[in-house]
């Protein structure tokens, strides 16, 4: 028998878990409910790090057949994923194989090919996405060289796929299509004058759909194992984008999206794209209402995910914190985007190497982890403020990591700003909340954002002036 309050069920998977969360609206408040959960992660396979795609597909059925069993009757269905990677498909809808991770070191000669014929200072005025190995631009490149396009009848992002596989219908959501780097700026098409120099078939490239909008009604098969109809709709499927939509964000506040990665910025109307954005390799993503992410990305809980990798998970996150906050002062700070932090075979040998220390005890290495993400956090931020020309007022930090107090702590003492850590669930929450105003057109964006800050709140931590006091000049 199906509960009766107003509910909508979020697909939400990262880089290393997934999730389904049901959201149940009553009487002006959200509450989150965790139906199932699942592993995900990368796999080698012929020397190349690719995902499982049908394993993925057959946990997002699982999920959904579980809400049913648990009595839920969602409205509706939503799947986020990470951004850039995509499915290649065939003329009959077969998955050209494999579907290559992002942390794959195909792309390495990739952007220095392309640039031969677009400059990225061109890529980046007609886009403004920011310059990583793995975009998609250049992963597309490599299918190209390798002959993967020429059977390639459509292109789809992760979330695109699972949607299709839910509904039959493909269809092509905004904000994940903007990490592609294949975009215009603050438009709402893919810039064909890209594509067809770089000689990507138009074809495999649907038309743009906005969040909000309906895949389609979930397939039969599925509607009859789980036990209820639901339309599946089109959610900020770039999980950042819907981790940012959930942001109880106060005036001039800039955000960090917690997880694999930190992503951090300020919500703009307009793109920057100028030659100070682009040297700081800032990046302007879709967000919803035709917002624009302002951010920069930051390897974040990667790095002591695979710290705790390495040891095997013999100690759970708040033991590694614990540690790394009693063992002191920091030993050295490391550039946590180094390309040698990427997909190491020993992320602690790799943070030992950039300390210059390989012996160097493993509390300290923790702690250098958590004190160099910290100090790459109030450069973000400062560079913010010089691009924006606004003054950043506090740091609104959202996603897993923000259960992370130790982190909080370092984040307030080296930005010398306040910080509200919270919602965690906050991108199954913006998620959600798209779902809602789907549903109820009279749900604007900041009604949404209110409902999601009055249910599930966020804890303020002040700065205490130290690791890293913030002053005028430093802005």
């Amino acid at each position: 028998m199906c509960a009766e309050e107003r509910s909508f069920l979020a697909v939400d998977i990262g880089a290393s878990s997934g999730r389904h969360i049901l959201g149940r609206i009553s009487g002006g408040r959200m509450s989150l409910k965790e139906i199932y959960r699942f592993e995900n992660g990368f796999t080698r396979q012929d020397g190349s790090l690719v995902w499982d795609i049908d394993s993925l597909e057959k946990h997002v059925t699982e999920g959904i057949i579980r809400c049913g069993q648990a009595g839920f009757c969602p409205e509706s269905i939503a799947v986020d994923t990470w951004g850039v990677d995509y499915v290649l498909l065939d003329g009959s809808g077969g998955v050209i194989g494999p579907v290559y991770c992002y942390r794959d070191g195909r792309t390495e000669a990739a952007a220095w090919e392309t640039e031969k014929i677009i400059p990225f200072e061109e890529l980046y005025g007609r886009t403004g996405i920011q310059k990583q190995s793995f975009n998609t631009v250049y992963q597309l490149w490599c299918d190209k060289k390798s002959g993967r396009l020429d059977a390639a009848a459509r292109l789809l992002m992760i979330p695109d796929y699972l949607a299709w596989r839910l509904t039959g219908v493909m269809k092509s959501e905004y904000t994940n299509a903007t990490t592609t780097g294949l975009v215009s700026a603050g438009k709402t098409g893919w810039d064909r004058e890209i594509t067809k120099a770089l000689g990507y078939p138009e074809h495999i490239f649907l038309p743009l759909s906005m969040p909000g909008s309906e895949a389609g009604p979930l397939r039969k098969d599925i509607a009859e194992r789980a036990g209820f109809d639901a339309r599946v709709v089109l959610c900020a499927s770039h999980d950042t984008a819907s981790a940012v939509a959930a942001c109880p964000l106060k005036e001039d506040f800039a955000y960090i999206s917690s997880g694999t990665w930190s992503l951090i910025g300020m919500e703009l109307s307009s793109p920057v794209i100028n030659e100070g954005a682009r040297r700081a390799n800032f990046t302007n993503e879709g967000g919803v209402g035709m917002r624009v992410r302002f951010l920069k990305n930051y390897m974040g809980m990667w790095l002591l995910q695979g710290i705790r990798k390495d040891l095997g998970k013999k100690y759970t996150y708040d033991e590694m914190m614990h540690m790394a906050e009693e063992s002191g002062e920091p030993a050295a700070w490391i550039d946590v985007n180094s390309p040698q932090l990427t997909a190491p075979e020993n992320m602690i040998s790799a943070v030992r190497g950039l300390m210059g220390d390989k012996n160097a005890e493993l509390p300290r290495v923790i702690n250098c982890v958590y004190h160099s993400l910290a100090r790459s956090y109030r450069s973000a931020v400062e560079e913010i403020e010089k691009l924006t020309g606004r003054r950043c007022r506090g740091i609104n930090i959202v996603g897993g990591g923000c259960s992370d107090v130790y982190l909080n702590r370092l984040t307030a003492g080296y930005t010398g700003l306040p910080v509200c850590a919270g919602p965690k669930e906050a991108t199954a929450a913006g998620n959600i909340i798209v779902q809602l105003m789907a549903a109820d057109k009279t749900v604007t964006i900041e009604k949404a954002r209110e409902l999601v800050g009055a249910s599930l709140g966020a804890e303020t931590i002040y700065p205490e002036g130290k690791p890293g006091e913030r002053t005028e000049e430093s802005v």
